[in-house]
Order: structure tokens, then sequence, then C-alpha cells
């Protein structure tokens, strides 16, 4: 529990408000958008406009300022300037707890997802004298790409993982062939190649995560502007 706790990152927000029934509605709205990897810690929360004192707190403890229907004083706003602290001012409650969504959001580690590109099926094996093995394939799907990542698949398993070193059609170097034609593929550090062997080309992509907004969260809405127009 103690490793899993180290390993949640936070969102470290001062928050000032002009009434405490808003900052009431937004600490829960925060809290409400934390999860077990991201979290929003609410340093120092009160009711008034953005002082030096809350400039130094924020500098001290890498967080940021969210400021709800109200202003920093003069000399706060010069100090954040120099000191690189983000005061993000907001009128629409909204507003405030979108943009904390997509800063959680954006602290997520995003989901690695697999995307099959194409696949070739080993006709023949040659070994060429200065370039080694090359296998005589016909492109059944996809695209075959020069440099793509890999793997190398008998009955069904496994046999090895690496990228495309080299691709040919007609003794003619190409980048990709598409399906449906036929070429010949050099895989790097790999020669064990045999009849029947499929190679089947892949691409790893980054997703994006997102944190769901929920009923309650609109309802935290509510109450904030409720307070803020009282």
């Amino acid at each position: 529990q103690q490793l899993e706790k180290s390993q949640t990152k936070e969102l470290r927000i001062v928050l000032k408000t002009d009434v405490q029934g808003s900052i009431d509605a937004l600490r829960e709205a925060f809290q409400r958008l934390s999860t077990d990897e991201v979290q929003v810690s609410i340093l120092h929360a009160s009711v008034g406009g953005v002082t030096e004192s809350d400039v130094l707190l924020a500098s001290a403890s890498n967080a940021v300022i969210i400021g709800f229907n109200v202003r920093p004083e003069p000399k706060a706003a010069a100090l954040a300037e120099r000191e690189k602290i983000d005061i993000r001012l907001y009128t629409i409650i909204y507003d405030a707890i979108h943009q904390v969504r997509e800063s959680l959001e954006g602290m997520l580690e995003p989901t690695v997802r697999e995307r099959t590109v194409g696949r070739a099926e080993v006709r023949q094996v040659f070994g060429i004298s200065g370039i080694g093995t090359i296998a005589g394939c016909a492109v059944s799907d996809g695209k075959i790409q020069r440099g793509a990542q890999a793997r190398l698949l008998r009955d069904h398993a496994v046999v090895h993982d690496g990228r495309i070193g080299s691709l040919r059609r007609f003794k003619e170097d190409v980048r990709e062939v598409a399906s449906g034609y036929e070429c010949g593929i050099g895989l790097e550090t790999f020669s064990d190649l045999k009849p029947g062997d499929v190679i089947e080309v892949y691409e790893l992509e980054k997703v994006a995560r997102r944190i769901a907004a929920s009923d309650s969260g609109g309802r935290s809405h509510a109450a904030a502007d409720r307070a803020a127009s009282a």
C-alpha cells in the first residue's frame, strides 16, 4: 500500500475563492476527480484574493493557484510572474473543474495499444551472399514496411520479435509492399526462417486516458454556482 501510494501523482492546488461555499463545493468536485493513479491535493484553501503568501506556498510546493471569482493582489501577481507560478482564474465553476480534469488526465500514463499493420507468408527461403537470409513472401493482409516492428510466427507461436531489415521487389529495395504482392523480406538479427512461417508487422500506439465525469460532479458544479451567486 505504501508503494502504491508513493507512485500516485499529485496535482497540488492553492485554492482561493470569494465565499466559503465555493471552497466546499470545489473541494468536493476536485476530490471526485481523484483516482488511484492521480489525485488532487489542496494544500491551502481560503476566502479572499491571491496574496504573496499564496504565491510563496505554491512556489515552495510546486503547486498551481486556482482562484474562483477573485483576483490576485498586484504584488502577488508580480511575484507569481517572477517565480513562474501558474495562477488560473475562473468565474464559471465548470471551467475550473474541466481544467483540473484535463491536468489530471495529462498526468495519467497512456494506454499502449497494438495495431496489426500487415501479414506476409513465407513461401521460400534464400541465402544471398553479402546480404544474409531472405524470405520470399506473399503479402496476405495489409502492408509490409521496411524498418517496421515485426514478429515471426511459426505454428501460431512467436519465434522472434524484431524489425524488418530489408524489403525487396524484383531485386529493388522498396519502402513498403501492399497486400496481394510478393516480396523478399530480411529480418534484423534473425535468419532461421522456414517456409510456412508468418511475418506479422505491427505498431504500438499510445492512447490518452480520460477521467469520466459523474452525475455527482454535476451536482457539485451546481452547488458551487449557487454559492458563487449568493
